[in-house]
């Protein structure tokens, strides 16, 4: 990104680089693996491995579980705040939504179905796969769409994520 500022008729240039944030849809890294996908030692994985990642949260009778289309993986929420720097938090429910955003602000977390994009609670926008892209975008799962991937996006999530880091290396 270019910024350019004008002062006393002379202008200075600044350079302000941005270094995209690689998410691991699910702990996903080189394709989808759904015996793996949302346990918590994967995810652990992929963050050892230098990625970010992004699961499923769901909150029942006011116990914390990963899984995608269900509740399979019973957690606490030291593991969340263990992890919550590297950490894109997919709330699957309200009540999960409610919890993290009232007790525990520091995860970042979204809530979505099939919106074109939806705000993150630490003001990033969540891209639908093919959605326009902006600076503070996450580019969703561009391999479904064969999305080209901008540069100066905030980040990108993918199950291929490991690829698309090596392509901008």
């Amino acid at each position: 990104m270019i910024k350019l500022l004008c002062k006393n008729n002379k202008i200075t240039i600044y350079f302000i680089i941005i270094k995209m944030k690689y998410i691991a849809h699910r702990g996903n890294l080189n394709g989808p693996n759904i015996e793996n996908e949302n346990k918590p030692e994967y995810l652990l994985e992929a963050i050892n491995n230098g990625y970010y990642v992004e699961t499923d949260l769901w909150v029942i009778n006011d116990k914390l579980f990963l899984g995608h289309d269900d509740p399979q993986y019973e957690i606490n929420i030291h593991f969340l705040l263990q992890i919550k720097d590297c950490l894109f938090c997919h709330c699957k429910n309200i009540p999960a939504l409610h919890f993290i955003i009232h007790n525990y602000p520091e995860i970042e977390c979204f809530y979505h179905d099939k919106d074109e994009c939806v705000l993150t609670s630490k003001n990033h926008i969540w891209n639908f796969p093919g959605s326009e892209l902006t600076p503070t975008s996450i580019c969703v799962m561009p391999e479904r769409v064969n999305q080209e991937i901008l540069t100066y996006c905030y980040g990108v999530c993918s199950d291929y994520v490991e690829q698309i880091k090596n392509k901008f290396l």
